[in-house]
């Protein structure tokens, strides 16, 4: 069983429109509604794989509920931690050419006592997980080292915990030392305090974060594919993709790929990467199923192209 923690999950609304023009009325091709937050799109991944998967979520208001609704629908269990605070809603914006624009809202604050009830649920559930992955900003409310409990509370209970979170959140957490953190190329960059331009620079950026805790680095490059680096190696991996149509959870249904297939190895890559270039062929937050992978599209070569310009030089 995979347990996901979104503190600061949403309910998501994405319109498909041909141009993103400011200051004009547009007229959206599509819409779709979805369960939001980094963490939710990581089950929904996982249940759309056939698997088990539980997760907690701090819910509010009518969003909230209809999050809930949502989740049930798609099969997955939900860990619900009653909050006074309406769950917030984002709108995404994508574009024919593939760019996207994202409207996120702040979220509720969290009280004491429903920060603590949120630390109790994730301990009550984190029993019976293999893994465990934190996804996602702080709400208000929660310390830079919320995540950082999480990960030693997750140890103490011998369960494995993977993080997908960025600036204070994560080095804090680090220091946790999680099995795996999985940042993008501009987490990584903040992170490291410096731009990366090469594939090679990401490589250091991502040791560097395991010298500072992480066991592993799983680093999403965007369209130049990602990066694994472990105790046992080092492994690049990318895959063809010939339509974009949504980068919404991309990243999500890549750890959620990673996390299926074991959590490590270059075995794991492979199937982080499938996950991922099935996500962007596939409309909104959509979370591809087995049937959507494209396993032949994808290669994994500990030949990292070191040398290779980062599509977007990331600052």
């Amino acid at each position: 069983m995979i347990l996901t923690v979104t503190p600061n999950p949403s309910l998501d609304r994405t319109y498909e429109v041909r141009a993103l023009k400011r200051g004009e009325v547009i007229r959206a091709d599509t819409e779709r509604m979805d369960p939001g937050g980094k963490g939710v799109n990581v089950s929904r991944a996982v249940a759309a794989a056939g698997r088990r998967t539980v997760a907690v979520l701090p819910l509010g208001g009518a969003p909230g509920a209809l999050v809930a609704e949502l989740l049930d629908a798609q099969g997955i269990e939900v860990a619900s931690v009653p909050v006074a605070g309406a769950t917030r809603s984002n709108i995404a914006l994508a574009e024919e050419d593939g760019r996207l624009t994202k409207i996120n809202a702040p979220g509720p604050e969290l009280s004491a006592a429903e920060q603590a009830l949120l630390l109790v649920t994730v301990r009550e559930h984190s029993r019976d997980a293999d893994w465990i992955a934190c996804c996602g900003s702080l709400p208000r409310g929660l310390a830079p080292s919320w995540y950082a409990d999480v990960v030693t509370e997750a140890h103490a209970g011998g369960a494995r915990i993977a993080l997908d979170t960025s600036g204070p959140a994560l080095l804090e957490a680090l220091r946790a030392r999680p099995d795996v953190v999985k940042p993008n190329a501009e987490e990584l960059a903040e992170a490291v305090g410096r731009p990366l331009a090469t594939v090679g620079d990401a490589v250091k950026a991502a040791e560097e974060l395991r010298e500072m805790g992480a066991r592993a680095v799983l680093a999403s490059l965007g369209a130049d594919g990602q990066l694994l680096v472990e105790d046992a190696g080092a492994w690049f991996g990318s895959a063809r993709v010939d339509t974009v149509r949504s980068n919404v959870g991309a990243g999500d249904s890549s750890l959620a790929g990673f996390l299926i297939a074991g959590g490590s190895g270059p075995g794991a890559l492979a199937s982080a990467v499938a996950h991922g270039a099935a996500a962007v062929r596939l409309p909104g937050s959509v979370m591809p199923s087995p049937a959507d992978l494209d396993p032949a599209a994808v290669m994994v070569t500990a030949d990292i192209p070191v040398d290779r310009v980062l599509g977007v030089p990331v600052s």
